[in-house]
């Protein structure tokens, strides 16, 4: 009797290599560019369970990743470095999403060009890639902050209304408010603000802590896997994505309308390094950090090239 109770007390209390399931905590937040998340249980491997939770800004994920509340959660690029530019130990594994943004002016507004901005108040969120994105404009047009535009620092949730209340002429936000503003009637999509000969398209990507991957690469492996293989599925099969983001709120007539400004995304490469290291170098800049972090740091190929290799991805 004694011999058998053993390993079954080994296997209820999950002795290594006897019971495998395993739980990954993953964060991210409720829009059309940042879904993959929401499908990663379909390609862990078999047994293994999902813990998601949905945040409604990139900041608070990073928090809960360094915690140690997180195995991995979703970040925009530029938090990414604005966390690793104060030393903090985050590694981008993997790309999340690109494009998603947009110039919105009012429907019937004289706004026609970038130039005729000058002297009109654009509402903005300080310290994200919409802000970045929005003084690319103004400094590619000749236009400075304080001098001949006037920058609002609204809610992403606020602007289509404070653009209908005449409180604001124009403003850069991320996918589906821009959409939202065409569909309402409010606003039209002056322009999409992406230069590739600089910052290009990136947007967002995967984060995980440094120790992680020290300490259980193999754990980053199948959450990167998931990550790529959730991208390829939603990026083939439209209608499951759009129709999932939908439960999101957002009508899917209007994601219908965003989608063509969203590319979810998994693969990184030297050029997006590149763009990534010019985000950083318009960052500092601006003055959003003081300092440039150590790209070869922040950012770990060696996932998704493992990937590209198991799928045979040129």
């Amino acid at each position: 009797m004694k011999r058998l109770f053993i390993p079954i007390l080994l296997i209820l209390l999950g002795w290594p290599g006897i019971l495998r399931a395993l739980e990954y905590r993953v964060g991210t937040w409720k829009t059309a560019q940042t879904i993959q998340p929401f499908f990663y249980e379909k390609y862990l491997p078999q047994g293994d369970r999902l813990a998601l939770f949905t945040f409604t800004n990139p900041a608070d994920q990073k928090t809960a990743l360094l915690a140690g509340s997180l195995d991995m959660c979703g970040t925009t690029l530029a938090h990414a470095i604005q966390s690793a530019s104060m030393g903090q130990p985050v590694v981008v594994v993997a790309a999340l999403c690109n494009k998603a943004s947009a110039l919105v002016v009012k429907k019937d507004g004289p706004v026609m060009t970038e130039a005729d901005l000058r002297g009109k108040r654009i509402g903005y969120v300080p310290g994200t890639m919409h802000e970045i994105l929005l003084r690319e404009i103004l400094d590619r047009n000749g236009l400075f902050p304080e001098k001949n535009v006037t920058l609002i620092r609204v809610d992403f949730f606020d602007m289509n209304l404070a653009l209908a209340r005449n409180g604001i002429d124009a403003y850069l936000s991320g996918e589906p408010f821009p959409s939202q503003a065409v569909d309402q009637g409010l606003g039209r999509i002056l322009t999409y603000p992406y230069y590739d000969q600089s910052v290009g398209t990136i947007n967002a990507g995967m984060l995980v802590t440094r120790e992680m991957i020290e300490k259980d690469p193999g754990r980053v492996m199948a959450l990167v896997t998931a990550h790529a293989l959730s991208t390829r599925y939603l990026t083939d099969n439209r209608s499951v994505w759009l129709g999932k983001a939908a439960e999101f709120g957002t009508p899917l007539p209007v994601l219908e309308k965003a989608s063509s400004n969203i590319e979810l995304s998994w693969d990184m490469d030297a050029d997006f390094i590149r763009k990534v290291q010019a985000l950083g170098e318009r960052m500092q800049s601006l003055g959003i950090v003081k300092k440039q972090p150590d790209y070869t740091a922040l950012i770990d190929l060696s996932f998704v090239q493992a990937v590209k290799r198991s799928l045979d991805v040129k």
